[in-house]
């Protein structure tokens, strides 16, 4: 007997088996998309059916990430301290796609050109710029998409999991990450008349080239290695584990999640190695 080809999708008794994909047609935001984690959330959206926007400040690395991503989505270059670009990410979005489905306020981390510091050698314009950028843009990117957000969407607010371990240098951005968290709460209370469902999302250790920015990069592979050895999964994480997660939390499989918060760190907050 000759064999077939095999067919592109599998049946049983007659019924064709195809692969679920949650955010068929869903209009997605993903601030600071174009690399590191927000890219592997954008990735995780597409992949999951969903069209719409990354942006960025910096237009190389957008048209790059855009290349990557294929059809279906637009770069727009904004400050998400800037509340003049906000809203034109949004109205620009809404232009292009309609309402919005599902907002990512991923832009944040490390301010360009101004290291994380101990208490002892922080400025006030220091404490300002890493809360204007990781705490304040949070709220009004979410404020400032209002109008463009269908009822029912979905927000999820990257966090870290900084915020719940001190690690030196890193008091005044974990502060900014626990405000994070609290601000899923409070505004999916806010929001609950439009169903609007704000969750956090918080990242451990992932594996992007934000080390760069951290750390010299002759000591790079050995930060990583420090870090791997407190993760009690034994790696660290990828972008694309957070897309997933943030995936999951846009679908309707998500629907009774509200206010909370997800940790994606492989164990490293609630689980201890030592003995």
């Amino acid at each position: 007997m000759s064999s077939c080809p095999r067919p592109r999708h599998l049946t049983f008794e007659g019924y064709k088996i195809t692969k679920n994909v949650r955010l068929k047609n869903k209009v997605a935001v993903v601030t600071g998309g174009n690399s590191g984690i927000g890219f592997g959330v954008a990735e995780a959206l597409k992949n999951e059916g969903a069209v719409g926007t990354i942006t960025g400040r910096n237009q190389s690395t957008l048209d790059e990430s855009l290349k990557a991503l294929g059809k279906g989505f637009i770069g727009i270059t904004g400050d998400v301290t800037n509340m003049d670009d906000l809203e034109n990410i949004f109205s620009k979005t809404a232009d292009q796609f309609g309402k919005i489905d599902t907002l990512v306020v991923n832009a944040g981390g490390i301010v360009n050109g101004i290291a994380m510091s101990a208490i002892g050698e922080t400025t006030e314009e220091n404490y300002d710029q890493y809360m204007a950028l990781n705490l304040k843009s949070a709220y009004f990117t979410v404020q400032k998409a209002l109008p463009f957000l269908n009822d029912g969407a979905s927000v999820i607010l990257i966090g870290s999991s900084a915020a719940h371990r001190a690690a030196p240098g890193m008091t005044v951005y974990a502060a900014a990450k626990a405000a994070v968290i609290s601000l899923a709460k409070g505004l999916s209370l806010d929001l609950l008349p439009r169903r609007i469902r704000v969750n956090t999302l918080s990242p451990g250790s992932i594996d992007t080239p934000v080390f760069g920015k951290i750390v010299p990069e002759e000591h790079i592979d050995a930060v990583k290695k420090l870090w791997i050895d407190t993760i009690p999964v034994g790696k660290m994480g990828r972008p694309a584990d957070i897309g997933k997660a943030a995936a999951f939390l846009a679908s309707d499989d998500a629907a009774f999640i509200v206010g909370t918060e997800i940790l994606s760190d492989g164990g490293m907050t609630n689980i201890s190695l030592m003995n």
